[in-house]
């Protein structure tokens, strides 16, 4: 089976662990999910798995997807990801991945996208401290300061990765190494513990931590 499913967040609450400590966790609802395409190295060059998650609506069909998923046996998924795989694997087109794939699993990788900030200055994005609030500061009280052109450009260059204002947000983010507390196969519910990338509702990719067992 494979160590990776789709899933929403749902939202965050707080458990109780077998010495009566209260953790916080977060709460995501995972799977089932449908197997809609199974790459192989033979006709592809690598092995990987396509998952879907979550009905869309009959009026947002695209013939496309419609015929893709028909060949699975399902209706088009709003959430679609492909899952890279080690080697050949067990599953094929139409199988349903759920959360009973994690049960023997300790620690998850979760990746999903952080929240959106819009457009920030350099104090919002970067941490910085500004200038002092006291006499003398005339509206430069969030100014980035300098921005310090490249030596030898003449001042007609900025050095990249200059800390500036810019898009806040809504960028993929990998929250790796969260304990997995609890799996409520009942409901599709996996417990991890800490907080999470995104908001709730928003869509996630579960997976067995890389670096941690």
């Amino acid at each position: 089976m494979t160590t990776a499913i789709l899933g929403k967040k749902v939202g965050m609450t707080r458990v109780y662990d077998e010495a009566g400590t209260v953790v916080a966790v977060t709460v995501i609802q995972a799977g089932p999910c449908t197997v809609l395409q199974v790459k192989t190295a033979e006709t592809d060059g690598y092995e990987a798995l396509q998952l879907g998650y979550d009905d869309a609506k009959p009026s947002r069909h695209k013939k496309p997807d419609s015929g893709h998923a028909a060949k699975a046996g399902t209706s088009p998924k709003k959430f679609v990801r492909e899952i890279r795989l080690a080697g050949p694997g067990e599953q094929q087109i139409g199988d349903e991945v759920t959360v009973e794939a994690f049960k023997e699993i300790k620690y998850v990788d979760v990746l999903g996208s952080t929240k959106g900030k819009g457009f920030a200055g350099v104090m919002k994005r970067h941490g910085f401290k500004g200038m002092p609030a006291s006499h003398g500061t005339e509206r430069k009280h969030r100014a980035p300061g300098s921005i310090s052109m490249m030596p030898g450009a003449d001042g007609r260059s900025i050095k990249k990765g200059k800390k500036m204002a810019g898009h806040m947000g809504c960028a993929l983010y990998t929250a790796r190494n969260h304990q997995l507390v609890g799996v409520d196969a009942e409901n599709h519910l996996l417990f991890v513990k800490g907080a999470v990338p995104g908001p709730n509702n928003g869509y996630v990719v579960v997976a067995q931590a890389r670096t941690k067992s």
